[in-house]
């Protein structure tokens, strides 16, 4: 009767050690790199002002990091992948947020570059943020495109870590109209 009391006990044991092991570690693979338990999801992309040549217009992309996505945020790439122009931005003027576009909570220390040949911009935070959270990345334009229509930005994310692997969330839509409310 205690061998199967005992046996009992072990087995309820390690039955609650193993459910709890997967929640307590995030994906580390061997070779020491780093992924997403789940995927962080892009939520919005919004814009301040959506007619064609407006030089105050903002884009904003909202990126929510489910509780159970194991790892902190740490870098976001964004790159235009569609449109009829190809609008260019003032980097030095990106700015990171906790919250959404519209409830921005705190600004987050981050540093943006943009690369010169495929010109997706890069935005690492200076502190990763944790799961749980939703973050916001804010771009300045020079302008807003010249021309109307659909602009698709590809969203990718990477969780902390100098070996970590990109997730990419998918594309945010902009629409930019034509004067008399019109995309071209």
């Amino acid at each position: 009767m205690k061998k199967l009391f005992l046996l009992g006990l072990l087995s309820s044991i390690l039955t609650a050690e193993t459910i709890a092991l997967p929640n307590a570690l995030a994906v580390r693979f061997p070779d020491g790199t780093v992924s997403f338990d789940q995927s962080p999801r892009l939520i919005d992309a919004y814009t301040t002002f959506n007619g064609i040549r407006i030089r105050q217009a903002k884009y904003y992309f909202d990126i929510e990091l489910p509780k159970n996505v194991g790892e902190p945020l740490e870098k976001i790439v964004i790159q235009q992948r569609q449109g009829a122009d190809e609008i260019k931005f003032r980097i030095d003027e990106t700015k990171a947020y906790l919250g959404t576009h519209s409830n921005k909570e705190q600004e987050l220390a981050s540093a943006a570059t943009q690369d010169e040949e495929t010109k997706a911009i890069t935005v690492t935070l200076e502190d990763p943020v944790p799961p749980g959270s939703i973050i916001t990345v804010g771009l300045k334009p020079r302008r807003n495109p010249d021309f109307g229509g659909v602009y698709l930005f590809g969203v990718t994310v990477f969780p902390a870590g100098e070996q970590a692997n990109s997730l990419y969330l998918g594309a945010g839509r902009l629409n930019f109209y034509q004067p008399g409310g019109h995309p071209l």
